[in-house]
């Protein structure tokens, strides 16, 4: 698939549907709150490097996530389960204050994890690609996202 050929069927309306549908799924403005208790736990995040690695996994995942479901054999119901049971127990450690995921060592930024996967790019944004993949064109979707890595950087 060629360069000018992705960009050839844009449509605003495919645009505007594709940011709405990820913005809902990734949730910046949801995630706020895990953002300020990384911070009170002296554990800062990363915009830049944060919107960069989830940008890089949510191309990643959308250009190969069939294939690398297939490889696995897992179907994408199946990983939209797991992807919510972790973020489920990522949500019962901070409201509980337990320890669930044991961290290794000492952690200096929360960037990587638990801010890049699963919150910005985890199984629901993952799946919700892959759905909007066989709905629209690919151009229109890469915009979308884009978009939205602008403002989850902002």
């Amino acid at each position: 698939m060629s360069f000018s050929y992705i960009f050839s069927r844009l449509d605003v309306q495919q645009i505007a549907s594709a940011f709405i549908v990820l913005f809902a799924v990734i949730d910046v403005l949801g995630s706020t709150p895990v953002f300020i208790t990384l911070k009170q736990q002296g554990r800062p995040v990363n915009a830049w490097k944060a919107t960069l690695i989830s940008l890089g996994l949510l191309l990643g995942f959308f250009f190969a996530g069939d294939a690398m479901l297939r490889l696995f054999n897992v179907d994408i119901a199946s990983f939209a389960v797991a992807g919510s049971l972790v973020i489920f127990l990522m949500s019962l450690e901070m409201i509980l204050d337990v320890v669930i995921f044991k961290n290794m060592g000492p952690i200096k930024s929360a960037t990587l994890i638990p801010v890049v996967f699963p919150l910005l790019a985890g199984a629901g944004s993952f799946t919700t690609l892959l759905s909007l993949r066989a709905q629209y064109a690919t151009g229109n979707i890469l915009i979308g996202l884009l978009l939205n890595m602008i403002f989850v950087y902002v």
